[in-house]
């Protein structure tokens, strides 16, 4: 048996601090209050919500990033809590720290401009010193270099395009990639036909695809083996990705030669050849704000309207809205739901104007538009007959 909301004036709480420019969205229908402990919606970046209680009030939760490893989807799912993200708002930022460490690692300039600060004190010696050690740092030029890319999404796509800008010859993999992402590729990106094509025939590697049981420690002793001599790998998606035990070994034997991380930590910093990234692939302003904008424009959407876009745990939905009364119903994924809801409006002499459902795993998600003028008393009734249906998890009357 589910729950029942009723629309109100919404209450919004940010757990870390948001871009100014994010909660403008909200207008005067909206009450900023992060001292409300139980808010209608939750805007946060990466503050850990796995200890939260959530109150009974909670409809939605935006990270304004992609990753959400801090809250708790699993629990919020079954609560019919949305749990939105915002892919793509930071991918510009991430590529170009994946661009300049390519550049960068392949020219040495990491360890030359930290063996160039060792020369402090040498006053008039310096020039000299830098003229007679520089070759130790001698690199090579991206140009004519294949750069591999695993994950052809928001961030690979744009890494991919601005690679073949430097003249690199670029293959990607990506066996789930979606139309939008291949309408935006460059036709000069080669397509692998397995992620093993792309370690054979790469100098630089970088990866760009979610930390899942199937991706978790995909770099390692086995795959290290049959990628060029040499190869630079960047890892700016998740530490959890790499076999930190195996990429030590391989650096250390030169089978890779760099690891260029954003996700530092003790055995990273006492690897040979790796370069630690203080976890820098986000933080810019325009990042930090595009995040913020396209989070808060989620969760006004979804409390307004019902629509939910970007959602990691229901399915998207999109249904026009024009003011009319609508009922939006979180229930199990089974057969016969979305009779047994029209069926429940039938009893009540209402017209249906438009609907959509959509499904997503166990759960979906049915929102449906009644044509009929509705008043305060028919409409908690109508929606606690539907919350009566075994497998509804949450109704709301907007």
């Amino acid at each position: 048996m589910g729950t029942v909301t009723v629309d109100k004036k919404k209450t919004i709480q940010t757990l870390n601090n948001i871009a100014e420019c994010g909660l403008d969205v909200f207008n005067d229908q909206y009450i900023i209050d992060n001292d409300n402990d139980n808010p209608d919606a939750i805007v946060l970046r990466s503050f850990n919500m796995h200890s939260m209680e959530f109150g009974s009030n909670l409809r939605a939760i935006a990270r304004a990033g992609a990753g959400v490893n801090n809250i708790p989807v699993e629990k919020c799912t079954e609560k019919g809590i949305v749990v939105f993200n915002t892919p793509g708002a930071n991918a510009n930022a991430v590529k170009e720290l994946v661009l300049t460490s390519i550049m960068a690692s392949s020219r040495n300039l990491f360890a030359g401009i930290a063996w160039t600060k060792t020369l402090d004190g040498q006053g008039d010696q310096i020039p000299k010193l830098v003229e007679a050690g520089k070759k130790q740092f001698v690199g090579k030029e991206v140009k004519g270099k294949t750069l591999g890319i695993i994950g052809l999404g928001a961030i690979g796509a744009l890494v991919a395009n601005d690679a073949l800008g430097l003249d690199m010859d670029v293959i990607g993999f990506d066996p789930f990639i979606s139309v939008n992402t291949a309408w935006n590729l460059s036709r000069n990106v080669q397509r692998a036909m397995s992620i093993e094509e792309v370690f054979a025939n790469s100098d630089f590697i970088t990866v760009h695809v979610p930390l899942t049981d199937d991706t978790r420690a995909m770099f390692n002793e086995g795959t290290f083996s049959i990628m060029k001599p040499g190869v630079h790998i960047l890892n700016f998606s998740r530490g959890e990705l790499v076999n930190e035990k195996d990429m030590a070994e391989a650096l250390e034997s030169g089978r890779v030669g760099k690891y260029i991380t954003d996700f530092p930590n003790e055995n990273i910093l006492k690897m040979k050849n790796a370069v630690p990234v203080p976890h820098l692939g986000a933080s810019t302003k325009e990042s930090e704000e595009n995040c913020a904008i396209m989070a808060s424009r989620q969760v006004k959407e979804f409390l307004e309207t019902g629509n939910i876009k970007n959602s990691v745990n229901f399915p998207n939905a999109y249904l026009p809205y024009t003011g009319k009364t609508r009922v939006a119903a979180f229930h199990k994924n089974v057969p016969n739901m979305v009779g047994q809801i029209t069926s429940e409006i039938s009893e009540y002499h209402l017209n249906i104007a438009d609907m959509v459902n959509r499904s997503r795993g166990d759960y979906a998600y049915t929102m449906i538009d009644i044509e009929n003028e509705v008043n305060g008393d028919v409409i908690p009734g109508l929606a606690e007959k539907i919350n009566q249906i075994e497998g509804m998890v949450l109704t709301r009357i907007i």
